[in-house]
């Protein structure tokens, strides 16, 4: 590879020591580098990415990395996670060792992954996720009542705090954390896990990443008008209410992250496990 874009975090950067310094590395050993521009909200300006930069360098942790999938939306940069933060599943480069692994993207063609996202269609708008997309109750704490349908057809009602929607890389997020399932990151199916159910019995559902799946906002006890909270990867929210429908399929868009180690989500999911 021969040409290189930085997308750094300036809370994790502020004084771009880290970007100035891989940049300079990069330059020394004979390649091009370019640093993103960002808005005044941190968003990467869209259409300013170099069209001959290879290989996006993201410096930051899991968040600035799905941050980063987000802004560049369907370019088909592949992206190298180093990260400044705790550790995390998808920047997988430890600040400590980047030198190493510009190494081995200097010398050849790395391996990427490809990784399936989602699109959600709400009323008035549209959004794409790489983890998740979340309906939590708003306000008041009780029980929602969510009604799933797939393909069409009535799958399950959930009486819960919200629904996670989640691909396979977002799995080890609040999918896990609500008590599903973890998905090899490169599978390709959808995962609906319930938060905090009100039943015993309420399980995760995996389902094929060809299906459609709709989540509308059921009625509340007595016809009382229900409020919802709709997330996308946890950044952007719109508020639901009852009747509203949100239908998510398989987004065109495909995040491609570049992978130097091919066991490094085994490892990291042994690390993680073991409360490391």
């Amino acid at each position: 590879m021969e040409c290189f874009y930085i997308i750094p975090n300036m809370l994790k950067d502020p004084d771009q020591r880290v970007t100035t310094e891989i940049k300079e590395y990069i330059e020394s050993r004979g390649r091009k580098c370019y640093v993103a521009r960002k808005d005044e909200e941190g968003h990467i300006i869209r259409g300013s990415v170099p069209a001959e930069a290879e290989c996006g360098l993201v410096l930051g942790g899991d968040g600035t990395l799905i941050r980063s999938v987000r802004d560049l939306g369907g370019n088909e940069l592949p992206l190298l996670g180093i990260n400044l933060g705790m550790l995390g599943y998808l920047a997988e480069v430890d600040l400590d060792n980047y030198k190493s692994a510009l190494e081995q993207l200097f010398d050849g063609a790395p391996e990427i992954e490809d990784r399936m996202m989602l699109q959600g269609t709400f009323p008035g708008g549209s959004d794409i996720a790489i983890n998740d997309i979340v309906l939590a109750r708003e306000g008041k704490i009780r029980i929602i009542n969510f009604n799933i349908y797939v393909d069409g057809s009535l799958l399950n009602s959930y009486h819960a705090d919200g629904v996670i929607i989640s691909t396979p890389t977002g799995s080890t997020g609040y999918n896990l954390s609500a008590g599903g399932p973890i998905v090899e990151p490169t599978a390709e199916m959808i995962v609906v896990t319930p938060i905090c159910s009100h039943a015993l019995n309420t399980s995760s559902i995996v389902l094929s990443a060809e299906d459609v799946i709709e989540v509308e906002i059921g009625e509340g006890r007595y016809g009382r008008q229900e409020k919802v909270s709709l997330c996308f990867d946890g950044a952007e929210q719109i508020t639901l209410v009852t009747g509203d429908r949100v239908t998510v399929r398989r987004a065109d868009q495909t995040a491609h992250l570049v992978k130097l180690e091919s066991e490094s989500f085994m490892k990291t999911l042994r690390k993680k496990m073991k409360g490391n």
